[in-house]
């Protein structure tokens, strides 16, 4: 059974520590969240590059540096391991650190397929650690207060949305070794950079019930897509485009919420405060701005994310995005796959582990392998 606890007997009323894995440029944006937390403390940077870790080290105040999670464990107590390693690594990474019943960040996508999904629940579930998925993007006083509007009933039933997530990538961000490769990244933009906003309008909309989506290679010389395009229809009933693309020269990202009683719009880029939002309300229900102009002001990001998290670690209780919360998200993200490459509509739920896309997010069908016209 998973806590999110510490098992050190010797644990003291201080901060939770915490080392991160992998020293790139994502792990910058987690120690500068994890840094502005009082119940969280830096204690060790683990990189294989051994230059690299000091120099990360040294920027941010990390006492220890060190090669393995096992090494920096011999340094002293970890409570919490964040893992900021390309895609590939995001798994075997988060299943050592449960093997050592250690609490575990991870950045997205959490694993690299459904099937990688459910083998880390498995060892969650032998674990006292357990695993947490950053999904910044829900962790907001926006966000928060458009859940409880919906939840009282006051804006009515979801009915239209829109969700794009528009970025452009030249040539050379994919020239990197590990970029664009399914057995690296585990996908194309719909994986890669997407996954946030769809992951933000599932966590508004409830359960998705079925897709039907295109994907294509467009710009890029990539082996993943660089476009995808789908159209996703909710439990509730209601419908939404959501498109993904890393070949769009003016970037935004963009989701637009219509309601029964107003439209709720939010466009941003890689992150948003209250400014991003607007709210129109419906004929007769202008009371609704009132409701919405609050005066909070909590933005979006991995600060706001390992708040609660900070909180999780001090109640003893499992720390937000769960692989449970997380796992809608990736099976939208398979079936977008599975749709564009299959050329059909896949109900959620459909991707067992008899279907070939449980295992891999191009279910080995060697999609879109034409080379990319060039002018």
């Amino acid at each position: 059974m998973t806590s999110i606890i510490s098992t050190d007997s010797a644990r003291g009323p201080g901060p939770f520590n915490v080392a991160i894995v992998g020293t790139g440029g994502i792990a910058n944006a987690h120690a500068a969240a994890i840094s502005g937390q009082p119940g969280l403390a830096l204690v060790a940077a683990i990189d294989i590059n051994p230059g690299q870790a000091s120099q990360f080290a040294e920027k941010w105040g990390i006492p220890h540096i060190a090669a393995s999670m096992g090494q920096a464990l011999e340094a002293g107590r970890v409570d919490l391991v964040v893992i900021c390693t390309p895609p590939s690594s995001h798994m075997p990474l988060a299943l050592e650190a449960l093997a050592l019943d250690l609490n575990v960040v991870v950045e997205k996508p959490p694993a690299m397929s459904l099937a990688q999904i459910h083998e880390l629940q498995a060892a969650e579930d032998l674990s006292t650690g357990s695993v947490s998925c950053i999904f910044q993007h829900r962790f907001s006083s926006a966000v928060k207060r458009l859940a409880a509007l919906r939840e009282s009933g006051a804006l009515g039933r979801p009915l239209i949305g829109v969700c794009n997530t528009l970025w452009f990538r030249n040539q050379a961000y994919f020239d990197v070794p590990w970029r664009g490769l399914w057995d690296v990244e585990g996908g194309g933009p719909t994986m890669g950079h997407g996954i946030h906003q769809f992951d933000l309008l599932l966590h508004l909309w409830g359960p998705w019930s079925q897709v039907s989506a295109f994907a294509s290679k467009l710009a890029r010389k990539t082996d993943t897509e660089d476009v995808s395009a789908a159209v996703v229809q909710f439990e509730s009933g209601a419908l939404a485009t959501v498109i993904n693309s890393v070949i769009s020269p003016r970037e935004t990202s963009v989701i637009r919420l219509d309601f029964e009683n107003a439209t709720l719009e939010l466009e941003h880029l890689y992150g948003y405060g209250e400014k991003n939002w607007k709210l129109t309300p419906a004929p007769g229900h202008e009371h609704l701005l009132a409701l919405w102009d609050d005066g909070e002001n909590q933005p979006s990001g991995h600060g706001a994310q390992y708040a609660v998290i900070a909180e999780s670690l001090s109640s003893g209780t499992l720390a937000p995005v769960s692989l449970r919360e997380a796992l809608p998200t990736m099976e939208l993200a398979a079936a977008i796959y599975a749709s564009s490459i299959g050329g059909r509509t896949i109900a959620r739920g459909e991707i067992d582990n008899q279907n070939p896309f449980f295992g891999r997010m191009d279910g080995r069908l060697d999609p879109w392998k034409q080379e990319v016209k060039t002018a």
